[in-house]
């Protein structure tokens, strides 16, 4: 039977680092979830320790002050269409960009690099000027279509298409494929792992959005939960932090179930070969 190999001192220094980065990302998120069943007298005497018994009366309180089920549904809904839309149009352009002869084509990639240096922020009075003349501000719309085309997704899916053989392409054309059927029906299932991946990017990308609904919104009609989380800092007076620590908790749970459930798509995105 053949033995293992013995685990070499790099092996071991590597697993000690990926240890150490790992702490950094968990240890907020752990002392956010203890804090969060703390009471404020216990988070004042001495915020740093462990609760002495698990309080329930801060996620009470946020269930009680905000509907959670409406406004995550209404996340939801968001951020899944806006990932749906991204995927769907990066498949086309990225198609286009990588395996399409035009006269063009290395200007538009060049347009592509550079909305990647223009932040959504910076465009915000503009469109919002524009979506408020057709009296779209605090709908859907305004959430979705901002972000139904994401230059990020197009550039991912261009350099996946790069490396796809022509032969693949050119035998489907043979067979009588036509240029959707392509893209959808033989490079769509191919790209796989980098389509979930765009599609993960962009839902936690936008389902923690806080400043384009904040801006886009102004009545309760389609307020998103983050945004509602953080009215919760701002009622009464202080800042109650166990229960907005039990709001961001309740805000990012949805987030890391889905991550766990994607996972495997996601390592084989980022694996070589």
């Amino acid at each position: 039977m053949r033995q293992p190999h013995a685990l070499t001192v790099g092996g071991l220094l590597a697993r000690v680092a990926a240890g150490l980065v790992a702490l950094v990302w968990v240890v907020p998120y752990a002392w956010m979830v203890l804090t969060s069943f703390k009471t404020l007298p216990e988070i004042v005497e001495r915020p740093l320790a462990p609760p002495t018994r698990l309080d329930w009366g801060a996620y009470r309180e946020v269930f009680a002050t905000v509907p959670v089920a409406r406004t995550m549904g209404i996340t939801f809904i968001m951020a899944v269409a806006i990932a749906a839309s991204q995927v769907a149009m990066a498949l086309p352009a990225g198609y286009a960009l990588a395996k399409l002869q035009f006269k063009g084509r290395g200007g538009a990639f060049g347009i592509i690099l550079a909305c990647l240096l223009v932040p959504a922020p910076a465009t915000f009075v503009p469109v919002f000027l524009m979506f408020a003349k057709v009296h779209l501000v605090d709908t859907m719309a305004a959430l979705v279509l901002p972000f139904a085309v994401s230059a990020l997704g197009t550039f991912l899916v261009r350099q996946a298409l790069v490396g796809v053989p022509d032969e693949i392409i050119e035998a489907a054309r043979m067979d009588g494929a036509s240029e959707w059927r392509i893209v959808y029906g033989i490079l769509g299932p191919m790209l796989k792992p980098t389509l979930v991946s765009l599609f993960l990017v962009s839902f936690v990308f936008h389902y923690s959005d806080y400043f384009w609904p904040l801006v886009m919104t102004t009545s309760d009609a389609v307020r998103t939960l983050p945004v509602s989380m953080a009215l919760l800092r701002e009622q009464g007076t202080g800042a109650r932090w166990h229960i907005v620590m039990a709001g961001n908790v309740v805000l990012s749970t949805p987030v890391l179930v889905l991550f766990a459930a994607a996972q495997r798509h996601l390592l084989r995105a980022v694996r070589p070969g």
